[in-house]
Parts: structure tokens; C-alpha cells; sequence
């Protein structure tokens, strides 16, 4: 018997893509959740099957390393599968190809909620867990820490969460901080490099008509960043650049 794997084919569009035709993050956390999703929904805990027992997956934290660029028109064939849960972290891999080659991986970790409680939940409350044909492969070895820049870094800009940012679990949903936290850089900054890997955690939910402040710190490795709402962290960003890819 093979390995589970979900698999799916995505054609890439110009507004997956920023203005120098390169795939966005926000695009691949995109393709991420819903190939997280639908692979969910096969193994009997998707949303339809947890919504019922007022529980549901709440992302965590995502690593994504690139290794090719990525184009409009591109398809990629993005495939995922569970790890093992530990406790209460579940684990989740992905792999995207072009044309038979490995062009991006991902890695991220999703946590069990209780809706009305918050409480996190083990494995052992998915009715599907005992059957779960779980996979130990790995995609890459992810660096599940990010900076917390306390009272370093400096502002870049604030924004008002808007309805238009939610998900069906009413607060704002992950592929948008992507965008928000690359805003931080200027075209002239990103014109002659291209994001290799980004690291993306996320501290504390936000609702509508939240207003996040986000501040930068560059190092020699990249860049950290963090968003804020009332002067807490709410979500954290780790981004690489590479030279700017043919």
C-alpha cells in the first residue's frame, strides 16, 4: 500500500503573482490551505465533520522554502499529507512540482480549538484519528521559531482589519497577513530580489475593525517582522531574499 498523499493541480494566475510575475506568499499559503482542506474532508475531519462538534483546525505556524521561481501561467501540482500529531500539535507537509520538479515545500502546524471554550483539544476528539493513515515524511526540517522583536524593529505602517479579511471562523484569516507583512517592503527594495523562504506564525486571532500596527527589524539573515493590535503581538513573519530568479 502507498503512502497517503492528497494531490492537486493549480494553474497559476497574474494575481497569484506581484509585480515582477513572481508568485506571492500569500499565493502559496493560498494553494496550502486548500489543498490542507480538501485532504482534511477525504480523511473524515474537515470542517464539515468538526463544525458539529464545535471544534475546528486553527493554523499555528507555516515554514515555505522556494526553490524555483514561480510564474503566471505555471501549474503547479501541489500534494499534502498528516503527520503523526504530537499531543496537541498536528503537522502537515507539502509538496509543489512543475513539471515533475520540486519547485517549493512547505511545512506548517494546525491546532485543535474548541469554539466556545478556546480549550486546545487532542487527537484522540477526531472520530477519524484511529484510522488516519498518517505519513512520517517530511518536506523539509522546519525552523518553527520566529524572532519576537519586543521593543526593537521599527514601525512601518498601520491598517484597520476589514470583513473583507475573514474566513468562516469569523476572524481574520492567514493567507492576508502575508500581503500585509510584504507590504512592509518598498518596490525599489524588492526589485532586485526574490522571497526564498518565509517563516509565518500566529500568536493571536483578529477581528474586524482591529487596527495592527507593523514593525521591521532587518538582520543579516532577513528580515523580522511583527504585527500588533493594542500593542501585543498578534502574528509574526520571518522572510529570506535571494537574487532576483530568471
Amino acid at each position: 500500500m502507498s503512502a497517503y498523499s492528497f494531490e492537486k493541480d493549480y494553474f497559476v494566475t497574474y494575481s497569484d503573482c506581484n509585480h515582477k510575475d513572481e508568485i506571492r506568499p500569500s499565493a502559496l499559503l493560498t494553494y496550502a490551505q486548500e489543498v490542507a482542506g480538501l485532504s482534511a474532508d477525504e480523511l473524515g475531519f474537515g470542517y464539515d465533520d468538526t463544525i458539529g462538534d464545535r471544534c475546528g483546525f486553527f493554523i499555528a505556524t507555516t515554514c515555505c522554502e522556494i526553490y524555483a521561481p514561480i510564474r503566471p501561467r505555471n501549474v503547479l501540482t501541489v500534494s499534502t499529507w498528516p503527520l503523526p500529531p504530537r499531543h496537541a500539535i498536528f503537522e502537515r507537509d507539502y509538496e509543489l512540482k512543475r513539471e515533475g520538479k520540486r519547485v517549493a515545500a512547505i511545512a506548517s502546524r494546525w491546532c485543535l480549538v474548541d469554539l466556545d471554550s478556546g480549550k486546545l483539544l487532542p487527537p484522540e476528539r477526531l472520530k477519524a484519528h484511529a484510522t488516519c493513515p498518517y505519513r512520517a515524511e517530511q518536506t523539509i526540517r522546519p525552523d518553527w521559531s520566529l524572532p519576537k522583536l519586543r521593543d526593537e524593529g521599527r514601525a512601518i505602517y498601520s491598517m484597520t482589519t476589514r470583513l473583507s479579511h475573514y474566513d468562516h471562523f469569523r476572524h481574520v484569516n492567514n493567507t492576508k497577513y502575508a500581503d500585509f507583512f510584504m507590504d512592509c517592503f518598498t518596490e525599489e527594495e524588492l526589485e532586485r530580489k526574490s522571497v526564498t523562504s518565509f517563516r509565518i506564525s500566529y500568536v493571536k486571532q483578529v477581528k474586524a475593525g482591529q487596527e495592527l500596527t507593523f514593525y521591521r527589524k532587518d538582520t543579516e539573515e532577513g528580515s523580522a517582522l511583527e504585527a500588533r493590535a493594542g500593542g501585543e503581538a498578534t502574528t509574526r513573519f520571518f522572510v529570506r531574499f535571494g537574487e532576483t530568479g530568471a
